[in-house]
């Protein structure tokens, strides 16, 4: 046998697998599926309500995981387990793929608190990313409610949402640092 020949079909068999297509989500079938978000979401994952997060521009990754969390009950909030109870695992990356491809937001922020938030800011971008965008799994803060944020750092705090990290971070902050970041992340978009 021809040593040359092994190495050359193995590399012939390694390239039509990276050929192959890559099927990615269907944005159109999620913006069709999203017709059942924008009552508490907005238009385009652009919230009106303070008590529902932006989901314009958030991490499609972050997006997938929670609502598989909502899904199986490992994040407990009763609206949102009934909307994500009969998603298919296509539903789901659809969804994320269009709410995480639409322009982001700012939902403001007093601006007084804003400036002193940004001074705290920095200790959030590792995991959130240098313009609070997100990272990955991580969520995008930037464009959120303030009142969202607030309520979501003292769930943390509380341990009403469970992540180690976020709740240690949310543990060591006072509501005025947590009233601040919240208007600062809240003026970005």
């Amino acid at each position: 046998m021809n040593p040359l020949k092994y190495p050359l079909s193995v590399s012939l068999l390694l390239a039509s697998f990276w050929a192959a297509p890559v099927f990615a989500a269907d944005l159109n079938a999620g913006e069709k599926k999203a017709a059942t978000c924008l009552g508490c979401h907005g238009p385009k994952g652009k919230s009106s309500n303070a008590q529902w997060p932006n989901l314009a521009a958030q991490q499609s990754m972050y997006l997938i995981n929670q609502m598989k969390a909502f899904k199986s009950g490992t994040r407990s909030n009763p609206m949102m387990q009934s909307m994500a109870a009969n998603l298919s695992n296509d539903d789901i990356d659809n969804l994320a793929a269009y709410f995480s491809s639409q322009p982001p937001v700012s939902a403001g922020g007093d601006p007084d608190l804003a400036k002193t938030g940004k001074a705290k800011a920095s200790m959030c971008f590792g995991c959130h990313g240098s313009a609070a965008a997100g990272n990955g799994q991580f969520p995008r803060l930037a464009g959120q409610h303030p009142e969202y944020l607030i309520k979501q750092l003292n769930s943390f705090k509380a341990g009403v949402r469970k992540n180690g990290l976020m709740q240690a971070v949310a543990g060591g902050l006072s509501e005025d640092e947590i009233k601040a970041l919240a208007a600062y992340f809240g003026s970005l978009e």
